[in-house]
């Protein structure tokens, strides 16, 4: 048996913010880290990408990796370039997302310090990306495959995974440390999602750690085809395009499986639907190739993937800026950080005709957080570009559980936790969660600083 001093955890992201999740766990002499995401929204944050762990990365025997959103799996390729040279454990669709997203972060970067440093877009001489595609093409020979209910076991720590109905492959990681139960909620899903399964119940922890990003809201939960069909139906009379900035996985596979509904009982005209993102195109292959990990039948799957025309090259999406007909446009990024959707703002953002339409959580810092509060202008490639367009944000299609979901989940609890750790929320999220949980559960909780360090035991 472990003595109390021999397990610590050690919060190296998504503590105090919504972004970043890196936690740390040591045990005796070895290390694991669970889940390694990038900082994502205020400058601040997002420079905390550049700096190097509190550890030598060689010493870390596996990374757990809870999910592929990139605010959980990539600063991989930066710890694999670093030295880490252990097991990265994920579910296999999480593998298979990943084998997408992770090139696809580096090559946005490397495009993104390319203009930049092309036309002066930056004040670092010159810029640089945080890792290369090459870079995290190398980290994915680092993955090994966990199923769902099946334990993995090593030296110190056996892992076992259940759903947590994010995306599919999102986990919830339960660690089994000589008998201490260690559980990881990751980002527990929506229970109304039209596409994903419902957040699996844990019946115990010792310790746990629980996300907040809704911890301090309930989620708007009127029809999502009715407030879409809305929405695009107004747009149309006034001319205009519908402009949707989406999560490439989960999220774009939720709209493409509405609109096709819409579409086909007429609710809403039939309008040309494009897809203009090569990452959610492979996205969307990996959601079909993985049955298991949604409510979908195959016949639903296969109708809504075919609904769009898919837009692979760059010359394709620039054509869509010079059609004047409506239509729907479906690329991303979903928080407008980067991607494609960022050039088709430029052109749609100043016109009132068109209706810019987010779907879901959009972290602070972010041009999808600003426009959704209403700034009359973005700062996109060094320029201020006027926002005339209709902002809408269908919070119910967030692939997040709500404030109430999040209480429902624990209540799947049997026996309280020794301590829960709030984490994954901005602060007034986190905070309301905790003084919820402690008011209806009882529970002793606490909201960890950044890099602030707990001991287990």
């Amino acid at each position: 048996m472990t003595k109390a001093a021999d397990t610590t955890i050690r919060f190296l992201g998504a503590a105090g913010t919504v972004t970043g999740s890196k936690y740390l766990l040591r045990c005796k002499r070895s290390h694991y880290l669970v889940d390694c995401g990038m900082f994502q929204g205020y400058k601040n944050l997002r420079q905390r990408n550049w700096r190097s762990l509190p550890i030598d990365p060689a010493q870390i025997k596996h990374v757990i990796l809870t999910h592929a959103h990139i605010d959980h799996s990539g600063w991989l390729p930066v710890l694999c370039r670093e030295g880490f040279n252990g097991k990265i454990l994920a579910t296999p669709a999480t593998r298979d997302l990943c084998r997408y997203l992770l090139p696809d972060s580096g090559f946005i970067q490397e495009k993104d310090a390319e203009d930049a440093n092309r036309h002066g877009w930056t004040k670092h001489r010159p810029a640089k990306p945080l890792y290369t595609k090459a870079e995290a093409e190398e980290s994915l020979k680092s993955f090994r495959t966990v199923r769902f209910h099946e334990p993995y076991r090593t030296d110190h720590v056996e892992v076992m995974f259940r759903h947590a109905g994010h995306i599919p492959g999102a986990a919830t990681a339960e660690l089994n440390v000589h008998g201490m139960r260690i559980v990881f909620s990751g980002d527990l899903g929506n229970y109304n999602s039209a596409t994903m399964p419902e957040p699996e119940p844990v019946r115990e922890a010792d310790y746990l750690l629980v996300e907040s990003t809704y911890g301090n809201r309930r989620r708007n939960h009127e029809d999502a085809e009715a407030e879409i069909a809305a929405i695009v139906n107004d747009t149309v009379r006034r001319g205009g395009s519908v402009i949707i900035p989406a999560f490439a996985v989960g999220r774009t596979q939720l709209l493409l499986h509405h609109l096709n509904r819409l579409i086909s009982s007429g609710a809403i005209p039939k309008l040309p639907v494009f897809l203009d993102s090569p990452l959610a195109i492979n996205a969307t292959q990996v959601f079909a190739d993985h049955p298991d990990d949604h409510r979908l039948s195959v016949a639903e799957a296969e109708a809504a993937c075919s609904l769009p025309q898919y837009v692979q090259d760059v010359e394709g999406s620039k054509a869509l800026d010079r059609d004047p007909h409506p239509k729907i446009i479906i690329a991303g990024s979903g928080m407008a950080t980067g991607g494609r959707v960022i050039h088709h703002l430029k052109v749609y953002a100043p016109d009132a005709r068109n209706t810019i339409l987010f779907a879901g959580y959009q972290a602070g810092g972010t041009r999808g957080a600003k426009m959704v509060a209403g700034e009359e202008s973005v700062k996109i490639h060094g320029q201020y570009w006027p926002v005339k367009a209709r902002v809408e944000n269908l919070d119910m299609l967030s692939a997040h559980a709500d404030a109430d979901e999040i209480m429902r989940w624990l209540s799947g609890f049997e026996r309280p936790p020794k301590l829960t750790f709030i984490v994954h929320g901005e602060p007034d999220a986190s905070d309301a969660l905790r003084l919820r949980i402690e008011e209806e559960l009882g529970w002793d909780c606490v909201v960890p600083d950044h890099d602030s360090e707990h001991v287990l035991g």
